[in-house]
């Protein structure tokens, strides 16, 4: 007898040419998809010179996750993940932005790095893939990026994401609608300069299969097959041939008879050919076959993980204490001390939701990642590590969430550092920040100490220690005392008895 699904989970990829959706059921430990949405958004090309997002292409934006959100009302807040890529990177109103979005869509909304992006890709591809036994490199041209990934079996080795994409493409060479030798001569120039970067040291690594996900590969993957020119995958030879038929018809207005290609690809076709023509003569490749996977089916296996308490974060934050040697002693106790100190406050400061003890988990794990860099000012090196690394599993906005809680935890409580965040959740930062903090301070001595109870009010925070413990401990409390003046200039009262 089969298994019995488990409930829904979606995946919303906001990419920069479109969005998709893709919405799955558990069956035996695998993901059956049972819907796909799709919509063609422009979301690139609806950046301005300055890089902000004008009114109607965030109006397109808007108007597809209302539908898209309409579709997820019934499925739990915890098993959807959405997320935005290298348009919404660019951005400089993605905030604003995202306020909106995640209203319209009634779930969460992360930005992620190229390089997780590129993480997730080859999860997705490797779920929808037959496991071979050689590395392969997987790559992925999306609207605004493209991703390079050489990995063995669920493993990527090399994660690259590099900033061409087809709508980037056809918006800086085909602008005019025209498609000439000239014009796609200069594209694939500039293509094959981005590659460079990468070039040798992923040939030096090597693959034994390539194989392409998402749009533009797919579009190519369809069209040379509609034609005859290839029954398996893409070809050098078949690229050639429609590499040559594009310039011969000479414009975007003639390519809607083209067999294979979908209306809404034509705008942007020329591009992603000519990206993957450079890629071609790059890497010297012959054959690429296709993926069906890719982002969207990658985040749907990565949430199932997190679901199924297997967390690629947890394994992150795991490997950055090793590589900069963390005393892992030191980060339990004072891991263990805050969450006992937020289990004590947390229905009178708002701190019941789980993802706040995470949080402040982490945070209390990675506060002294800082110190293998210099033990001066190490608050601030562990900040800018967080906010800055490609951290595996994480978007951007949880490692600024991290990243501004390592650089509270001591020394000047900078106010500053919470402005990016909005006024609610600024009042839980600073709140998990206090908390942190005094884990620390009750852990200078690296050894085991008794907690104390704690008390926590608006503006206020009281310590209640065993009677004399306090005077049996001279320096615990010349660091409270000093502690007090450093909370009283952010507007937070201490007391300890």
């Amino acid at each position: 007898m089969p298994d019995a699904p488990s409930e829904f989970v979606a995946a919303i990829d906001l990419g920069s040419n479109s969005f998709h959706m893709v919405v799955g059921q558990e069956v035996g430990g695998r993901i059956r998809v049972v819907d796909r949405m799709k919509e063609m958004v422009r979301l690139a090309a609806g950046l301005n010179a300055d890089n902000e997002l004008e009114p109607d292409a965030a109006e397109r934006a808007l108007g597809a996750l209302r539908r898209f959100g309409q579709r997820l009302r019934d499925v739990p807040p915890g098993s959807v993940r959405a997320v935005g890529t290298n348009t919404l990177r660019k951005a400089h109103n993605s905030d604003a932005f995202l306020q909106q979005a995640e209203t319209a869509l009634g779930h969460p909304i992360e930005i992620i790095a190229g390089r997780e992006e590129a993480r997730i890709i080859y999860l997705g591809v490797a779920h929808n893939s037959a496991d071979v036994a050689e590395q392969r490199l997987v790559i992925d041209i999306g609207g605004g990026s493209t991703e390079f990934i050489i990995g063995h079996l669920f493993t990527p080795l090399m994660m690259e994401s590099l900033y061409m994409g087809c709508v980037g493409m056809s918006q800086a060479h085909f602008a005019d609608g025209k498609i000439t030798e000239k014009q796609m001569n200069a594209a694939e120039l500039q293509a094959a300069q981005e590659v460079e970067a990468i070039q040798t040291p992923y040939s030096r690594v090597g693959w034994g299969h390539v194989l392409g996900a998402s749009g533009s590969i797919l579009a190519v993957r369809e069209v040379v097959r509609g034609n005859g020119w290839s029954d398996d995958g893409i070809t050098a030879d078949s690229l050639k041939r429609l590499r040559a038929e594009l310039i011969r018809r000479g414009s975007v207005d003639k390519l809607g008879d083209l067999i294979g290609l979908q209306p809404q690809r034509a705008p942007v076709f020329a591009g992603g050919v000519a990206i993957l023509h450079a890629i071609f003569e790059a890497f010297e490749l012959k054959r690429m076959h296709c993926s069906d996977g890719a982002l969207r089916e990658g985040l749907l296996y990565d949430l199932q993980g997190r679901l199924h308490h297997s967390d690629m974060r947890d394994e992150t934050i795991d490997d950055l204490s090793r590589v900069y040697h963390v005393d892992l002693e030191q980060a339990n106790r004072v891991e263990r001390t805050a969450l006992n100190l937020r289990a004590q406050v947390d229905r009178q400061w708002g701190l019941r939701k789980d993802s706040f003890g995470t949080l402040l988990a982490r945070a209390a794990r990675l506060h002294e990642v800082g110190v293998a860099i210099a033990h001066n000012q190490y608050h601030k090196h562990g900040a800018y590590i967080l906010r800055n690394a490609d951290l595996a599993g994480f978007s951007t906005r949880e490692q600024h969430q991290i990243g501004a809680l390592i650089r509270l935890h001591r020394r000047k409580f900078a106010v500053s550092e919470l402005e990016e965040f909005d006024a609610k959740l600024r009042t839980r930062m600073r709140r998990l920040a206090v908390l942190l903090r005094l884990a620390v301070v009750l852990n200078r001595s690296r050894t085991e100490t008794p907690v104390p109870t704690i008390e926590g009010a608006t503006g206020m925070v009281a310590l209640n220690f065993p009677p004399g413990w306090l005077d049996e401990h001279p320096l615990t409390r010349a660091d409270l005392m000093q502690e007090a003046e450093y909370l009283a200039a952010a507007g937070v009262k201490l007391e300890f008895r």
